[in-house]
């Protein structure tokens, strides 16, 4: 998802109580019904209107015997002109009844549809997308269009079920400009010249997915198709002005990233990976097999490429099911580029990136104070699903149980979690129970302590010498105003200036934790966490006054 996509503080209560990870979703869901495929056949940028002539095949499966109505989510007209208008809707059976209303489409069943049943009905609409399908030009002025769904805007321009856990296989059947060229999810089906200078270019996804990772963009492009990687096509698509510096911002890291996560994680879930250049976006939107990025970015030869290739496994193959356990997928994209930075530029790397997430988790405790990483019931109405936390922290709390299960374990543990949630959705104590069980460890605490539990700990103390033990005495202090955290610290004993430091753990549980750590001679400093393997805010940590002798 993108890491720029945040827009504002989110405050929400905590509570510990229950179930780790797992709160009332009151995101709206759709009840009994389960969509199944989508066919969108859509007619757009043939003339100088922004007007979307759609035609809408919608295959669900009734999951409640009874059931006498279903609602699809789509924008209704709006007072500025914007919005769909629903023509018809038809079944097999014939004309369906049907109320288009306050952005819902609901549809009246027929009689008799038994549980396990799939209905198919097409929906013939039409209309001027207020979001989540961007008419506009790009920096060269040329007239594009490019979707970006995220969070719950497939909603303004496609009829379906518009929730992140009811994820579907689809097609889009567009028809353009003919001197476009249109890339969406999927693998390329077809693509036909019509008369009248006009192109219909045919996209299927064999693999569900869910709404806002639905992606069309209809430029003028250079397209590369860059090969193969581990058996899937590679291919880029940049505005032909930006070729050189495109191509060459994908080579970086495209690749290499691709094989990292196949090799560590599993297997590439899609037909192919197009990295796309979009127009009216900011960072990247990664979705399904086509992943967008902003226009500046490639024009500035930068972008989250890595970040948005986790994806792919994150997010995309594996979905949280709904939007309170968000950092499933953005904390996880933000860990697994650290992890791929460290197999690709070494450990010093890592611990760079590491530190500048670790200051920009402070820098939002304090602008999101009270904010937990896993949500308490997203009204999707009031707020969106991110926040700087759900990127930063969520990733730092990835590394964190890395270092409490061990990195073997930890690998195991993602592994198999991937391989049981691929194509599937997962929740907070999906993932919690999987690396119990990879671990042999009881992981509540951790997971109720860094994941429900909004801050961080603030830590300080002192160290001295004692000679006549040939001990160092070392006291750490939590200072922060809630409860004590339970950690295991990493403190370095540094024999010499410039020498490296020899490693000890603390163990660390109460308001103030004192341990003794052999040395044979008093060492020239005592430092905190030189792995850089704990979230806190470290305070002053000082030698004491005065050394036993």
């Amino acid at each position: 998802m993108r890491h720029t996509r945040w827009h504002g503080p989110i405050a929400l209560a905590l509570t510990l109580a229950g179930t780790v990870g797992a709160h009332a979703d009151t995101y709206p869901r759709q009840p009994g019904v389960d969509a199944r495929h989508y066919v969108f056949r859509l007619t757009l940028l043939t003339g100088d209107s922004n007007e979307i002539q759609g035609e809408a095949t919608t295959t669900l499966r009734v999951l409640t015997a009874g059931l006498r109505e279903i609602a699809l989510d789509l924008a209704t007209p709006r007072a500025d002109g914007k919005g769909m208008t629903v023509a018809t809707v038809t079944s097999q059976a014939g004309p369906v009844p049907f109320t288009h209303l306050e952005n819902r489409l609901r549809l009246t069943l027929p009689a008799g549809v038994a549980a396990g049943q799939d209905v198919t009905f097409t929906i013939t609409y039409r209309g001027i997308p207020a979001d989540g399908l961007r008419l506009i030009n790009n920096i060269h002025g040329e007239r594009t269009a490019f979707s970006e769904n995220w969070y719950n805007r497939a909603r303004q321009w496609l009829p379906m079920i518009d929730h992140v856990a009811d994820k579907a296989t689809g097609e889009f059947i567009i028809t353009t400009r003919a001197d476009y060229q249109v890339v969406a999810n999927g693998a390329l089906v077809e693509e036909t010249d019509l008369e009248g200078g006009r192109r219909r270019t045919h996209w299927r996804q064999d693999v569900p997915i869910s709404s806002w990772l639905y992606s069309v963009g209809i430029a003028r492009f250079a397209v590369r198709h860059a090969g193969l990687v581990r058996g899937v096509p590679l291919e880029y698509w940049v505005f032909p002005q930006d070729a050189e510096k495109g191509f060459a911002l994908f080579d970086k890291d495209a690749r290499r990233s691709f094989e990292f996560f196949a090799d560590y994680v599993g297997p590439y879930a899609y037909q192919k990976l197009a990295h796309v250049e979009a127009a009216g976006m900011g960072g990247g939107t990664e979705h399904a097999s086509s992943i967008f990025y902003g226009e500046k970015g490639i024009t500035a030869g930068n972008g989250p490429v890595v970040h948005e290739v986790a994806h792919q496994w994150f997010g995309n193959a594996v979905t949280e099911n709904d939007w309170n356990d968000i950092w499933l997928s953005e904390g996880f994209a933000t860990y697994f580029t650290l992890l791929y930075t460290e197999h690709a530029e070494g450990r010093d790397a890592f611990a760079e990136g590491l530190r500048r997430s670790r200051a920009t988790v402070l820098r939002m405790e304090t602008s999101l104070p009270n904010t937990p990483v896993v949500h308490v019931n997203h009204d999707d109405a009031v707020r969106e699903p991110t926040n700087a936390l759900v990127y930063q922290k969520g990733a730092w709390i990835l590394h964190m149980l890395r270092e409490q299960v061990g990195t073997e374990t930890f690998w195991r543990g993602i592994r198999d979690y991937y391989r049981r949630h691929m194509n599937a959705t997962a929740s907070t104590d999906d993932f919690r129970r999987v690396m119990e069980q990879t671990s042999g460890q009881d992981l509540t605490w951790f997971f109720r302590q860094w994941l429900n539990r909004p801050g961080v700990p603030a830590l300080s103390g002192t160290w001295r010498y004692d000679a006549t033990a040939k001990e160092v005495v070392v006291t750490v202090r939590q200072t922060q105003t809630a409860e004590p955290y339970r950690l295991s610290l990493g403190v370095g004993l540094v024999s010499a200036p410039g020498a490296l430091p020899s490693m000890r753990q603390m163990a660390i549980d109460g308001r103030e934790t004192t341990m003794r750590f052999t040395a044979a001679s008093e060492p020239a400093a005592v430092v905190l966490d030189p792995a850089v393997s704990t979230l806190a805010d470290f305070g002053a940590f000082v030698k004491a006054a005065a050394s036993a002798r």
